[in-house]
């Protein structure tokens, strides 16, 4: 089974593992390796993840996935949190984190790029509104951005 096609599959059996305990499934992911197969699963929750929390999810995921079997053979399952560069998948993640910066992909060109960074300004019917750094606004087609996460410039004890 291809990549995506085992994601989707196990994006709506951990939602509706998730759902009931009270965990948004922000993304899963399935890779396979030379260290063998792996499927992670990242989850949240306001107030974000504790390790506890992954493994409230990790158990009936396990089992559910189990019976399901969407991956032939061995693979590890890791049930983790999405981290402060979460991704971004859904429109309502692009309206919930407007205000935001992101940096985003794009499958094709738009405008000559396929790679932009800037603030988030939500989402109009199906296209992603983002502020560049010099000012001016592009609207990506939701589908079609390949990859897209939050993005945090870090400030501080790293700077010279």
């Amino acid at each position: 089974m291809r990549p995506r096609a085992v994601e989707s599959m196990v994006m709506a059996e951990a939602e509706a593992v998730a759902r009931p305990l009270g965990f948004e499934i922000v993304d899963v992911e399935y890779e396979t390796g030379p260290g063998g197969r792996v499927l992670r699963v990242y989850i949240d929750k306001p107030g974000g993840v504790s390790v506890d929390d992954c493994q409230a999810v990790s158990q009936p995921l396990s089992a559910a996935l189990d019976r399901l079997d969407p991956i032939p053979g061995p693979y590890r399952l890791e049930v983790s949190s999405p981290g402060i560069e979460r991704p971004l998948r859904k429109a309502d993640d692009f309206r919930r984190f407007a205000g935001r910066e992101a940096e985003i992909h794009t499958f094709g060109p738009v405008q000559g790029r396929r790679h932009w960074t800037g603030t988030l300004l939500g989402v109009e019917v199906d296209r992603v509104r983002l502020r560049l750094e010099d000012g001016s606004t592009v609207e990506l087609p939701l589908e079609g951005i390949s990859k897209a996460r939050l993005r945090v410039r870090w400030q501080g004890a790293f700077e010279r």
